[in-house]
């Protein structure tokens, strides 16, 4: 059983550490993804002139090109718009951009999620060393 717990315990630090490694590497990548677009929030943003490089941010443009799209089609979504409406590319453009973003905003949280499950299973694995210190102890 001894050999058991060593083992839990190697496995339980290394699947954290390469958890860890795996949301930062994910966190970064989206980031300078977003980075190198160059996209500035607009003044009426949630949060104005930053450079869309985060979750925060990217939500912010997300929502503003909704309102700036629902402002050009009348509040008409794409689907609401009739197919010969020249309006309904507007609407288009702006809902893939949204989803985009969205995207990426969920790439972020799952990213921290990743790095907050690592830092968990080093804390176990952690405290089953010390679990079989104290058992050693007794013995």
């Amino acid at each position: 059983m001894n050999n058991m717990r060593q083992l839990a315990s190697i496995a339980s630090i290394v699947l954290g550490v390469i958890l860890i490694i795996g949301g930062i590497a994910t966190w970064v990548v989206v980031s300078s993804t977003l980075s190198e677009q160059r996209i500035t929030t607009p003044d009426d943003a949630c949060l104005p002139g930053r450079t869309v490089s985060g979750p925060f941010t990217a939500y912010c443009q997300a929502r503003i090109i909704d309102q700036h799209a629902l402002e050009s089609t009348g509040g008409a979504t794409y689907a609401e718009l009739d197919r010969d409406d020249p309006l309904r590319q507007v609407a288009m453009n702006a809902a893939f951009l949204q989803a985009s973003l969205f995207t990426s905003v969920v790439a972020f949280g799952v990213a921290a999620m990743a790095a907050a499950m690592g830092l968990l299973f080093i804390l176990i694995g952690l405290g089953i060393r010390d679990v079989e210190q104290h058992v050693v102890e007794r013995v």
